[in-house]
């Protein structure tokens, strides 16, 4: 069995694969100050409650945007798992060649969903991942890692809202029902969720404009279901996309 684990800003999304079946998906949230062995209870009762052990798996795959989990996951993996992971980063074989200015530069995540989104479509896209910053790739119809854009995050857009504006109180994300809203609750959701539904279909039409051919466009990411329902510029929804990338590099790489 396949563990893949991708570790973002805010939350780590898990997942075990029989072959190329996801058998069960997790997330928990992203904590640099928890321990080897803080880790590996977390799991170990994740593991429980879907009937697993840490001996039905044979290999590992991590992908992370923050540096110094890395070393907490590996270890992880080698005390508990007895497996040294494979890691997303430099030197792994992805299929994609990376038209970046410097390929080091591209997260290890917005790699990892441009693999899987091509995987799925064989053709010119535009993926977006709504995560603690929101970021838009441009995968060309011969499957090249174009480049693209990072805004930031709908939690982080309001955090700032609610913390510079001290009258405002802290709402939740949620779509109005109309966007003259009648009271100061409704008319911050109106203006955040409509607001970002504007960012993303300006930014997806604009890079629209600069391709040669119409690309699809998917989603991915905590609220890509949310948001693809308010607008017609998002054309599928892959809620395991990354995940279904890890598993994709997995392949490519495992010995």
């Amino acid at each position: 069995m396949l563990l893949v684990i991708d570790i973002g800003n805010s939350n780590t999304v898990l997942g075990t694969y029989a072959g190329q079946t996801l058998k069960n998906d997790w997330r928990i949230g992203t904590d640099k100050d928890r321990t080897v062995d803080e880790y590996a209870m977390l799991l170990d009762n994740l593991f429980r409650l879907a009937g697993l052990q840490f001996s039905d798996l044979d290999a590992v795959i991590v992908s992370s945007v923050v540096p110094p989990m890395l070393n907490t996951i590996e270890g992880l993996c080698q005390r508990y798992f007895k497996l040294s992971p494979y890691v997303v980063g430099p030197g792994m074989k992805t299929g994609m060649p990376i038209q970046y200015d410097n390929p080091r530069e591209v997260g290890a995540d917005r790699i990892v969903n441009a693999v899987a989104a091509y995987e799925k479509v064989k053709g010119g896209l535009i993926v977006v991942d709504f995560g603690t910053a929101t970021t838009f790739d441009v995968i060309s119809a011969d499957g090249c890692y174009q480049g693209g854009a990072i805004a930031p995050g709908v939690g982080i857009s309001a955090d700032a809202l609610f913390e510079r504006a001290s009258k405002l109180p802290r709402v939740e994300f949620s779509r109005p029902e109309q966007i003259i809203a009648k009271n100061t609750v409704n008319s911050m959701q109106a203006g955040i969720f409509f607001g970002y539904v504007g960012l993303v279909e300006g930014i997806v039409s604009r890079m629209k404009a600069e391709l040669p051919e119409l690309p699809r466009v998917v989603a991915t990411g905590g609220l890509a279901a949310s948001i693809s329902a308010a607008t017609r510029c998002i054309d599928d929804v892959e809620p395991f996309l990354t995940l279904e990338g890890l598993r994709l590099l997995y392949e490519r790489n495992r010995n």
